[in-house]
């Protein structure tokens, strides 16, 4: 009995229990259960709603539809933020459209969203539509935030690096501010935190190169720097300081810049080791060869009018052998081809025992030296220029202007500087019309290139005597490849005229010393203007050259200091150069000349 009562006072409890723990649960599921039904409610609603809506978009698509003032039209705010809204492009595809492409309607807004109703007219936008662009708007505010915190790290990299800089600078300026000769704490301690800070910076360039250390030392400078501007709180002495300091920087970076001009000037004309110890050995095997061996073939071709003759004034082998390899090798009939290389007495036999040992294929060469024309060139005269430059001077420079006397046989001859590089076929020039001029050149009177030369930047035009004959807004022209007339040159003695403007400079200052602005004397109202396609300037000295002009050109031309021969050239156009240089020659290997 006892057992009886005491199981079901248990059973009482345990329902007790149980009806007071299900009882809450059944009402919060009954309540869900109820919205739940009615959300569906409004969901099946809403299907309904939309499906009729897209019967009605069509139907009203099919027919042409008439403006009425009391339909709503359609929202077209995709994305507003503030006062500023995004300039949209909505997409609707046209059923009469027989490709089917969307037509983009640009829209764009200051304060308010306008559109074109004559173009869109009264149509309602579908809300898939709407929902639709507002999910690629969302997208697309995600990827510009996601930009934006990308990009933020890569601007402050170098934000503390900067910092550094900074406090050096106004540190030094600071120091600056003590007395002459004057070693208190403070002077000690801001030296002493200039120094730790220069050494835990070093050369870095970057935050995340910043050792711990380098933090360290920044706060030590930060707090010295502030103990700085309690003792000198004059703001305008700070301000002269910082000036006087500015100015010292720039008139050191003019100093540099002027002496690594004048150093670049100094590399341009000295000659490399490698090509003098090529001279060297050159010579020593032209002087082992026997009288008869030392003698170029097919002399009789030398005075033959009916061939294409070149000429080349140069001193150096190397250069000289890419100018005939370059020629040569573009040449359709190389057979036809005579090149006049003139050089000084001291490198004839290096030249001679250059092209002796490698021979121009089918074309032919003759090597003579300068000395051969001491009669023609008024070497005093030259003398009298003034030039730092010996090369503007030099008489194998102005040899270019006795051209009829060297080759009297000749009727047209193309000059070609040492610094040039054939790229295309010249055969061409033989066949220019040169319509009574005496001198065919590429003109460098186009402002905004780097070939742009004016009459009044190398001539004097403040002599009475060069405003009377010479006009200054006249075309200039270039040197390096050169058509010459040599008949027409006769005629009208040009070489006189160029002796008396040489004898006239030298008496008074009417141009600057080179061949260029006496030649503009010379030519005046005597040239031709060429193709520039012909010759194409400034590899030697911009770097900026366009490489369509390069590919384009029949000539390219290394003028200005940078020479490809020398270490300082543009390395991006030493390759036109390098691939006309016979790199596997032993001599050339044995002076250490490599690609």
């Amino acid at each position: 009995m006892r057992f009886t009562r005491r199981f079901t006072r248990i059973f009482i409890i345990l329902c007790l229990i149980a009806v007071f723990v299900t009882t809450p649960i059944l009402l919060f599921s009954s309540h869900r259960l109820i919205h739940l039904g009615s959300d569906a409610s409004k969901e099946f609603v809403g299907d309904l709603s939309i499906l009729k809506h897209r019967i009605e978009v069509q139907a009203l698509n099919a027919v042409q539809q008439e403006e009425v003032e009391n339909l709503k039209e359609p929202i077209l705010d995709v994305y507003r933020d503030g006062n500023q809204i995004s300039a949209v492009s909505l997409y609707t595809i046209d059923k009469n459209d027989s490709l089917g492409q969307p037509k983009n309607i640009s829209l764009a807004g200051n304060n308010e969203t306008t559109h074109d109703t004559k173009k869109v007219g009264q149509q309602s936008l579908p809300e898939e539509t709407v929902g639709r662009r507002e999910k690629v708007s969302e997208k697309s505010r995600a990827k510009e935030v996601r930009q934006n915190v990308q990009s933020h790290p890569r601007r402050v990299l170098d934000e503390r690096v900067k910092e550094i800089k900074d406090q050096l600078i106004r540190a030094k300026a600071f120091l600056n501010f003590a007395p002459a000769g004057s070693n208190s704490n403070f002077v000690k301690e801001i030296k002493l935190r200039i120094k730790d800070l220069e050494r835990a910076a070093g050369e870095v360039s970057k935050d995340s190169d910043l050792s711990r250390r380098a933090i360290q030392k920044m706060k030590a400078m930060s707090a010295t720097l502030s103990k700085a501007s309690r003792l000198f709180p004059d703001c305008s002495a700070m301000v002269k300081k910082l000036r006087a300091m500015t100015y010292n920087a720039e008139e050191q970076l003019r100093t540099q810049k002027n002496q690594a001009s004048f150093l670049e000037n100094l590399a341009g004309r000295t000659t490399p080791k490698g090509l003098h110890c090529l001279s060297m050995r050159l010579t020593t095997e032209y002087f082992a060869l026997q009288t008869e061996e030392q003698k170029l073939p097919n002399q009789h071709k030398f005075q033959n009018p009916d061939l294409h003759h070149f000429a080349v004034f140069s001193d150096n082998v190397l250069a000289c052998s890419a100018v005939v390899n370059s020629t040569v090798s573009t040449a359709r009939a190389p057979e036809k081809i005579v090149f006049h290389v003139v050089t000084d007495s001291l490198n004839l036999p290096a030249m001679t025992m250059w092209f002796l040992s490698n021979p121009p294929g089918k074309a032919t060469i003759q090597i003579q030296s300068i000395d051969m024309f001491d009669w023609l060139l008024n070497k005093d005269t030259l003398q009298k220029q003034e030039s730092l430059d010996p090369r503007y001077t030099s008489p194998l420079n102005h040899l270019r202007f006795y051209l009829p006397e060297i080759f009297p046989s000749l009727n047209k001859i193309v000059l070609l500087d040492h610094d040039v590089v054939v790229k295309r076929d010249l055969s061409g020039l033989w066949h220019i019309n040169m319509n009574g001029k005496v001198n065919g050149a590429v003109e460098t009177c186009l402002e905004g290139e780097p070939s742009f030369r004016r009459m009044d930047m190398l001539i004097n035009f403040t002599d009475p005597m060069v405003a009377a004959k010479f006009d200054a807004k006249s075309c200039t022209w270039a040197f390096g490849m050169n058509l010459f007339d040599l008949q027409e040159w006769r005629k009208r003695n040009l070489t006189g005229l160029y002796h008396k403007y040489l004898e006239l400079g030298s008496d008074r200052p009417l141009m600057k010393a080179g061949t260029l602005p006496i030649g503009w004397m010379t030519f005046y109202k005597h040239t031709r203007a060429i193709d520039r396609r012909w010759h194409v300037l400034g590899l030697g000295y911009d770097s900026g050259v366009k490489l369509n002009e390069i590919e384009q050109a029949a000539v390219i031309h290394y003028d200005g200091v940078m020479k490809p021969w020398l270490e300082i050239g543009l390395q991006k156009f030493k390759p036109y150069w390098k691939k006309h240089v016979r790199y596997e020659h032993p001599f050339v290997q044995q002076c250490n000349i490599h690609d």
